[in-house]
């Protein structure tokens, strides 16, 4: 199995925290090896990484919310909804809003459109705990930098 880092956000354009929804965008590369397989000569972007951006517009979010003292990890993947195809090049608006939490679990909506039309959504649901080890909070922070994520929303920082 090849592996490469699943970096799928590019930036952050919009996250409000008192509405608890954030927005990002995405632009699907116009070549990747993922599209070798998926599909020769018809290349698709796969709907697993289409719900993993998802995940990660929403893990940015509840991140925020939570001033960067915890870290989510993707539970459980409801109602995820394939409505049309992704293809190489295509600009993706990722939103993600929280709709429930307790008991330490946290669920989110989330949608991908491409130039205002729906591709897919779904209801995602994260555990959060703190974060296991300093050199993840690290890689987090730098990446969220990356992302422009609010420098003002860092604990520490």
């Amino acid at each position: 199995m090849h592996l490469e880092y699943f970096h799928l956000i590019d930036r952050i354009t919009d996250l409000r925290t008192e509405e608890r929804s954030i927005t990002v965008e995405a632009q699907v590369p116009r070549e990747s090896t993922i599209f070798e397989g998926h599909f020769p000569g018809h290349p698709l972007m796969p709907g697993v990484l289409l719900i993993e951006s998802m995940a990660q517009a929403s893990g940015w979010l509840l991140i925020a919310l939570t001033k960067f003292e915890r870290m989510p990890f993707l539970a459980a993947v409801k109602e995820a909804k394939m409505r049309t195809f992704v293809t190489p090049g295509e600009l993706l608006t990722i939103e993600a809003a929280v709709v429930h939490e307790g008991s330490g679990f946290t669920i989110t909506n989330a949608k991908v459109r491409v130039g205002g039309k729906p591709k897919c959504n779904a209801t995602l649901t994260f555990r959060q705990v703190p974060f296991p080890n300093d050199d993840l909070r690290g890689y987090m922070e730098t990446m969220a930098k990356r992302i422009g994520f609010p420098q003002q929303m860092f604990a520490h920082g």
